[in-house]
């Protein structure tokens, strides 16, 4: 294949532009805020249901707590019902004795059940202690991702603008290339490989290496409007006053 040098040189345009295309969208799906944020969102949810767990716990003791007050209301209720019976002196001797029998039972009762309701508002002001600390780590989780999400957004907008320009770039370099010559690169970008490099002190720019003495004496004598392929990675050998020929 043949083109002229100065459209071949335009390959080195093209080949730039595509290259930071390239860096551009390895970046998108590369960034460390990606993994940052799948990280925090992992931490969110677990502080969320951390603090499910604690809230639950909570709700548990506190309706505990008032089946217990209620209890309690009832057994002081039966007491003052039984000690209104005892100060009225109209029961018999048989009746005060069991009045007696049950006020000091309902006594012990209340006392059991107060000594329970205190236990029990002690295990609440741990746990709403605990509700507490979750919130506080629930809220620094959400902060973290805030932040890693935040970061990603702007490196995603400087990608957009970066993006942007080098399309705009490549869109106005391609009419100047002749058709064949930008499929025969094109080829070999949509293989993955780079497409054109140049030639510089007799290496080539694509995959660094030296070319050697019998592959140098070949370049050599080809045209200069020859298109020249990398014998190691394929790539268009754009040459130079800088090849080194």
């Amino acid at each position: 294949m043949k083109a002229d040098p100065a459209v071949q040189r335009r390959l080195l345009d093209l080949a730039e532009v595509d290259a930071e295309l390239s860096r551009v969208r390895h970046r998108r799906t590369s960034m460390p805020e990606l993994a940052e944020i799948t990280a925090a969102e992992t931490a969110v949810r677990a502080r969320r249901d951390a603090g499910v767990a604690v809230r639950t716990q909570l709700d548990d003791l506190d309706r505990e707590a008032a089946r217990q007050e209620k209890e309690i209301d009832a057994v002081r209720a039966r007491e003052d019902r039984d000690r209104k019976l005892l100060q009225g002196g109209t029961i018999g001797a048989k009746q005060l004795a069991d009045l007696e029998h049950e006020l000091h039972s309902l006594e012990r009762r209340q006392s059991v059940l107060e000594d329970d309701l205190l236990e029990l508002m002690e295990r609440r002001e741990a746990v709403e202690l605990d509700v507490k600390h979750a919130e506080v780590e629930l809220a620094k989780a959400e902060h973290v991702l805030a932040e890693a999400t935040h970061r990603r957004d702007e490196n995603l907008a400087d990608l957009d603008t970066v993006d942007a320009r080098r399309t705009a770039e490549r869109a106005k370099i391609l009419p100047g290339l002749p058709a064949d010559l930008l499929a025969f690169y094109e080829r070999r970008v949509a293989q993955g490989r780079i497409g054109a490099a140049l030639l510089r002190a007799r290496r080539c720019g694509a995959c660094r290496l030296e070319l050697d003495s019998r592959e140098i004496s070949r370049i050599r004598e080809t045209a200069a409007d020859d298109v020249v392929e990398c014998e190691e990675c394929g790539a268009i050998m754009v040459r130079t006053a800088e090849s080194g020929l």
